[in-house]
């Protein structure tokens, strides 16, 4: 008698992403960051890399058209940061202080948020000064005023936010910049309690599971409803792709977390964010570390022209008519959904998770 022996079907390889030019300027190239990442390159096969006679960047601009915008979305710069990077910023309210592995992304998100953010091509850079911008973290810990002292998060540490222009994950395969990053608060001895965090939307977590956390590092996948994520979130690993590497991270006694973003009241919402949530709960392990922020879409009216010249077939909803207009204490202006919009985005979500995830919680709404 023959007997069949079935096994659960191999999970497919992270699909990651290859620069088609890479650009080094001289000072990268000494740091001892950027010697790992030209090694990092070479090991993956980057062919065109370039190394630069001084610290300054070809024009990237172009004329500006849709052949130049992919030009620029395929190139990986590596490059040191200009000193006033090293005086950390407040990133509220997600984290006390930012500091930068990288700027810009891959991906071709049409809503992204980085599109208001940066100027100039949308290049990837990443910083080889890593090593320097780690060694000075220390100052900032005790200071802030998002999680630091405070009694809703104050359990979290001093927190610094390493992905608020980057998707980290999306290019470690190139710099092993995240990593280096999670060891760092893993082992280093620092002066209080401190948290790394960083988001993402890929899913290429092997070579993080076993690094020394400690604790120390939340990694959060920016995940949404299927209709939204299909439509709009092009060249990112797919949402059950990011729920698995969410799930082998929570496994493996890390710190995890939701990032609920950006969430939309398209047709259907309720049963697709149901969705979205009763596969979270089905993946995790019931003591899994989670935290959820919810964040809901909005956009400038310098981010809407940005993403209609970088996507002019986008179906993404940025009707100005149809918002709230919302504006910084410094007059910035935003676009938000209308407050009766809002308030039932947020009372459906508090509900939802309290009931799908009790043991979440919930950092923060905007």
């Amino acid at each position: 008698m023959l007997y069949l022996t079935m096994t659960a079907p191999a999970a497919p390889r992270p699909r990651l992403w290859t620069p088609s030019r890479v650009l080094v300027t001289r000072s990268a190239a000494e740091r001892p960051h950027g010697q790992r990442i030209l090694a990092r390159l070479e090991a993956a096969g980057v062919s065109d890399v370039e190394l630069l006679r001084s610290d300054r960047l070809p024009n990237l601009r172009g004329d500006g058209d849709r052949a130049a915008f992919m030009r620029a979305k395929d190139t990986l710069a590596v490059v040191v940061g200009a000193p006033s990077r090293r005086r950390l910023q407040p990133i509220p309210p997600s984290a006390d202080w930012r500091f930068d592995l990288a700027e810009g992304c891959p991906a071709h998100c049409q809503y992204c948020y980085l599109a208001g953010s940066l100027t100039g091509p949308p290049i990837t850079r990443v910083f080889a000064d890593l090593d320097e911008v780690l060694a000075g973290l220390d100052a900032h810990v005790g200071r802030g005023s998002v999680t630091t002292g405070t009694a809703g998060r104050g359990a979290e540490g001093t927190t610094f936010e390493a992905s608020c222009y980057t998707d980290p994950l999306a290019i470690e395969h190139l710099t092993g910049g995240l990593a280096a990053a999670v060891t760092h608060f893993g082992t280093h001895d620092w002066p209080g309690p401190v948290q790394l965090r960083a988001t993402t939307k890929f899913d290429d977590v092997a070579g993080l599971l076993d690094l020394p956390h400690h604790g120390r590092t939340r990694l959060r996948f920016s995940v949404n409803a299927a209709s939204v994520a299909r439509r709009f979130e092009g060249g990112t690993a797919p949402v059950p792709a990011r729920l698995a590497a969410l799930a082998a991270l929570a496994t493996a006694g890390w710190p995890v977390g939701l990032t609920i973003a950006p969430i939309m009241p398209v047709e259907g919402w309720r049963e697709e964010y149901g969705d979205l949530l009763d596969a979270v709960a089905a993946l995790l392990p019931p003591d899994a570390d989670l935290t959820v922020e919810c964040i809901t879409h909005r956009f400038t009216p310098n981010s809407r022209a940005t993403l209609i010249e970088w996507y002019p077939r986008t179906r993404l909803e940025m009707d100005v008519d149809r918002r709230t207009t919302k504006r910084g204490k410094f007059g910035a202006v935003k676009h938000v959904y209308p407050r009766e919009t809002m308030a039932g985005l947020r009372s459906w979500f508090e509900a939802a998770l309290a009931e799908r995830l009790p043991q979440a919680r919930l950092l923060y709404w905007t």
